[in-house]
């Protein structure tokens, strides 16, 4: 199996239930280009004034909020509480987390819509118990740099602090990331088979291909 990894500053955002319209409001729904996103991440935080998805120019920033301070703005590891993700279905929540630059959500608990779109476009999702969520929360908070590394190959989180937690996500997942699969190349892996069942369904059922 290749090696994968993830190094980078935590972005934490300390709040249960953050939804797909906190994560990127409907008013920026109408492409289905899957880029151009990152800006408009939590955008109704991020801005004290509105945007399109034609016009993103000279916006006044919440200095309050996470992502408007540093070390934080450039973070690429975003760690949450509980049901992330909820609220409704839009695939544009997980395009506009990737857009910005996020490789890795850490949360107690995700919505399951939310958990199978990140699943299809490669976004890992790492579940931890509430202790650990608020541990990494509450030191990132405090300090000037919090940086995690992330060993998806190994299942472990290293800290700052050397301590290392271990996590348990599926094989299928960790495959799909690790070798940047999407549902046409995961289908590709079996095309002898397929195109053996094709040649038998022709041997038996022969009528089934009579237009071609």
């Amino acid at each position: 199996m290749k090696s994968k990894s993830y190094n980078g500053q935590v972005i934490p955002i300390n709040r249960d239930n953050v939804d797909t319209d906190l994560i990127i409001p409907k008013q920026y729904l109408k492409s289905i280009k899957k880029s151009g996103f990152g800006p408009f991440l939590f955008d109704s935080l991020r801005y004290n004034d509105t945007a399109t998805l034609d016009s993103n120019d000279e916006r006044e920033e919440n200095s309050e909020f996470i992502l408007n301070r540093e070390p934080f703005r450039k973070g690429n590891i975003l760690v949450s509480k509980s049901n992330f993700g909820c609220g409704s279905s839009r695939e544009h929540a997980v395009w506009a987390i990737q857009n910005y630059g996020i490789d890795v959500v850490i949360a107690e608990s995700f919505a399951d819509i939310f958990s199978r779109n990140s699943f299809k476009n490669g976004l890992l999702l790492i579940s931890l118990d509430l202790q650990t969520i608020n541990q990494i929360i509450d030191s990132s908070l405090s300090s000037n740099s919090y940086i995690l590394d992330v060993n998806l190959t190994e299942d472990k989180i290293l800290l700052p602090d050397d301590k290392t937690i271990t996590f348990s996500i599926s094989r299928s997942y960790k495959d799909r990331i690790i070798n940047e699969l999407d549902d046409i190349e995961l289908t590709l892996r079996n095309k002898d088979q397929i195109k053996n069942y094709e040649n038998q369904m022709k041997l038996s059922k022969p009528w089934l291909f009579n237009n071609e």
